[in-house]
């Protein structure tokens, strides 16, 4: 297939064009280079899977741009991973998150529509679960965001369900990630943000490398085993894969949402010791407020995905932490390990 990727110099998005050139298709990628250095993860993808994909840099909210890109393509299918995606941020700058990942996803719609390019893969979030009542979560539970974030991602299942409903030609697949990490296993590729890390695993390994001093712990009073936070950590080239076969194995028109993780509960201090074992380094941590807009856990019930997609994120939380301090320690030295 001739694939638009969005989003596709990310952390996520990186590992989607590797996995999508991997497996034989065509990908153009659309990114605005605001998280990412878009000419370095462009040539480590190339150096990855033998292609360098093109490269378009703009903002998915340039609707006239971007359709223009999809059709000049000749794109047949997108994958929408391009957006805001921090918590803290969002409760901070809630209207830069509607923004971006509404106004973003609605363009998206629109562009690819007008090109005839009616299959579509969301990025969504295992947030918009929020507070659940069961745990782990499947698919059929409420969505009760707690922060601007979660809410985007619910506002734009619900845009996607009522484009559905009002053009049967749209096959649309809403993967709800719970905590992609990792890396890939060259070192090439990881969680390697523009400043400072936001995601958990890549603040720990910033910690193990001795750039910052300790890791804050957002609270050690949930109601959990040891007080701290739990989630369902996957690895990036699970979620990877689980786009390929939204595209590939669902051939049904409409909506349909998946969670996308390991049915596995893993703590702060859980995935903290594991980076201690891994890295051999102490890794110091300390206990601050919690979070706005947190909740104690998340974790996903995966049942759905595996028995209709045949998605198996069978890559364990020892496989996530080594790929990620190897991609960390190629992200400092510029050598892959």
């Amino acid at each position: 297939m001739r694939i638009a990727l969005t989003g596709g110099t990310g952390f996520i998005g990186s590992h989607q064009a590797v996995t999508l050139i991997s497996a034989g298709h065509d990908v153009v990628i659309v990114d605005d280079g605001s998280n990412s250095d878009a000419c370095k993860v462009g040539d480590r993808i190339g150096r990855i899977a033998g292609i360098c994909p093109p490269i378009e840099v703009f903002d998915v909210r340039d609707t006239t741009r971007l359709t223009d890109v999809l059709r000049a393509f000749g794109a047949e299918a997108v994958i929408h991973l391009a957006g805001s995606k921090h918590v803290r941020e969002s409760v901070e700058r809630p209207s830069h998150y509607f923004r971006n990942n509404i106004d973003g996803l609605a363009s998206v719609v629109e562009a690819a529509g007008a090109v005839g390019a009616f299959r579509l893969v969301f990025s969504s979030s295992g947030s918009v679960y929020g507070h659940a009542d069961r745990c782990p979560i499947p698919e059929s539970a409420a969505h009760r965001p707690t922060n601007p974030y979660a809410l985007t991602k619910s506002v734009g299942e619900q845009m996607l369900r009522d484009v559905t409903h009002s053009d049967p030609r749209w096959s649309i697949t809403a993967l709800r990630y719970f905590n992609p990490a990792g890396g890939h296993p060259s070192g090439l590729l990881g969680d390697d943000p523009v400043g400072a890390a936001a995601n958990l695993l890549p603040r720990v390994l910033q910690v193990a490398l001795g750039m910052q001093s300790e890791v804050e712990i957002l609270g050690d009073d949930w109601a959990t085993n040891d007080g701290t936070a739990e989630r369902d950590y996957v690895h990036v080239l699970d979620v990877a894969d689980a786009h390929v076969r939204a595209l590939t194995q669902r051939a049904a028109c409409g909506f349909e949402a998946f969670n996308i993780g390991r049915g596995v509960g893993v703590s702060v201090l859980e995935l903290v010791e594991m980076c201690r074992r891994i890295t051999g380094h102490p890794i110091p941590t300390r206990v601050v407020q919690r979070r706005p807009g947190d909740v104690a856990t998340l974790v996903a019930d995966t049942t759905s995905a595996r028995s209709t997609l045949g998605i198996d994120c069978a890559r364990d939380l020892e496989h996530i932490c080594t790929d990620a301090w190897r991609s960390a320690l190629c992200a400092r030295s510029g050598v892959a390990v």
